[in-house]
């Protein structure tokens, strides 16, 4: 007769799940990637290092999904704000806008999530992620040029190079060695202005 695990043990099982990506997270956002060993995680978490890898078969397959998870959520950010009903270009500034503001204020989880070295199975999926990100901008890029808000380009090409662009400039900015930036509207301003020239809103 096969083992059938109560309602109560799911459920205990799903909630210790949930503390260790909860734990992994809070401990990339301080420290970054190799802030997050799997000793530290069960103790932030309150597990053993065994569940973690009942859970998780390897520290990157855990680093996998907490990755995953920050990128669903800000591409779903991202998503509500392309379907908005304002212009391709007002949407374009609002949507790199809060990338930028969103990395601002979370710059440990940021960083790592944009540029520090991880396995690259963590890395596949990082570059999985900016794709998704182009996804979202290259819409905005091909509404706009439809409507005529923006010039006829290599939409694809576009929405790459504004991901790279609004991802890049946020390197320094949310780096461990950086220094507190005394105008964040002026950043803010100054990456707005860069990308919606680069595509013709500017």
């Amino acid at each position: 007769m096969a083992y059938k695990r109560s309602a109560l043990m799911e459920e205990r099982l799903a909630g210790a799940r949930e503390r260790i990506l909860l734990a992994t997270r809070e401990l990339v956002a301080t420290g970054g990637w190799r802030n997050a060993p799997v000793t530290a995680v069960a103790t932030q978490a309150g597990v053993s290092t065994g569940l973690i890898y009942r859970h998780f078969p390897s520290k990157a397959e855990l680093f996998v999904e907490v990755l995953n998870a920050a990128v669903a959520h800000e591409v779903a950010i991202m998503e509500r704000i392309a379907s908005a009903p304002e212009p391709a270009s007002v949407r374009l500034r609002q949507a790199i806008t809060a990338f930028v503001r969103r990395a601002l204020a979370g710059p440990g989880l940021a960083h790592a999530f944009i540029v520090e070295p991880v396995d690259p199975d963590v890395e596949a999926e990082r570059m999985r992620g900016r794709r998704a990100f182009g996804d979202v901008f290259l819409r905005l890029v091909e509404e706009g040029v439809a409507a005529g808000e923006l010039p006829a380009q290599d939409a694809h090409a576009a929405a790459a190079c504004l991901v790279g662009a609004f991802t890049e400039a946020m390197v320094g900015p949310t780096a461990p060695s950086r220094e507190a930036h005394r105008d964040e509207d002026a950043l803010v301003e100054a990456i707005c202005s860069f990308c919606l020239r680069a595509v013709g809103a500017g």
